[in-house]
């Protein structure tokens, strides 16, 4: 009886071509499967525009043997039988022996951690400080303004995009106030929150404020006890931290506000 080959391909849809290899080949090690990877993704791309392969999201051995073997990571497709990491390359990719090649190699791979821009608004009025935050359509608690950072575009731009967007305030981004690390928390990946300086104003600013219906209800400037009571713990925190920052008197890096 023939022995079954280590590594094989088929065609699966038209111009693409699926790679599917044994456990006898990452049994070699990761660096010699290396190399009869790459002899297959050659020879697959010979008569064929896209190459791929489909590891399982809990075999590291293989999603390495894909990675350096020149396939680009996709991303995660969901499966009922377990769910896949999927990688491919294309007949026209820069080879990955060129630098240009090379660095979307590892920018297809590589972590990419969420980023959220928010500004600490103040009003003048009143013997305490109070912060402008917005109560939200899609949770309880309210929040700072601020949003998601697209991607390549600045932090300090998305977050006076945000509020503008959000509020139809034009506040340009000061100086960064405060990092803040946020562990995955509720279905959420972790994070990284970029706390802007948006200076001071009249308390009056709120009534200029026209909420974005689909995500803010009202916006409002809330004392220290206030924000206890209407935020989060950690927003709450995040925002003392902020403030103690601004003032000199406490750290410019946190984690959850700590």
């Amino acid at each position: 009886m023939a022995e079954q080959p280590e590594i094989t391909h088929a065609t699966v849809d038209d111009g693409t071509a699926r790679l599917t290899w044994t456990s006898d080949l990452t049994e070699r090690g990761w660096q010699a499967a290396v190399d009869v990877v790459r002899r297959q993704v050659a020879a697959a791309l010979t008569d064929h525009d896209r190459v791929e392969v489909q590891v399982a999201v809990d075999d590291a051995e293989g999603q390495r043997i894909a990675t350096w073997s020149g396939l680009r990571r996709e991303g995660v497709q969901r499966q009922r039988a377990g769910d896949v990491v999927v990688y491919a390359r294309l007949a026209d990719d820069t080879p990955v022996h060129e630098p240009g090649g090379f660095r979307a190699l590892l920018n297809s791979f590589l972590p990419r951690k969420r980023g959220i821009g928010q500004m600490l608004i103040r009003d003048g009025e009143g013997p305490e400080p109070r912060v402008l935050l917005c109560q939200l359509t899609y949770k309880t608690d309210w929040d700072l303004p601020g949003g998601v950072v697209e991607v390549g575009e600045s932090p300090r731009v998305a977050v006076a995009r945000e509020v503008e967007e959000e509020l139809s305030l034009t506040i340009d981004a000061g100086a960064l106030v405060l990092t803040d690390w946020l562990p995955p928390w509720g279905g959420w990946d972790d994070a990284l929150c970029l706390v802007f300086d948006g200076g001071v104003h009249p308390a009056s600013i709120v009534q200029q404020v026209v909420p974005q219906a689909r995500e803010i209800k009202s916006a409002e400037f809330l004392t220290l006890a206030e924000v206890d009571e209407r935020a989060a713990d950690f927003t709450a925190r995040r925002v003392r931290a902020a403030l103690a920052s601004l003032a000199g008197t406490g750290p410019s890096y946190t984690e959850s506000g700590r």
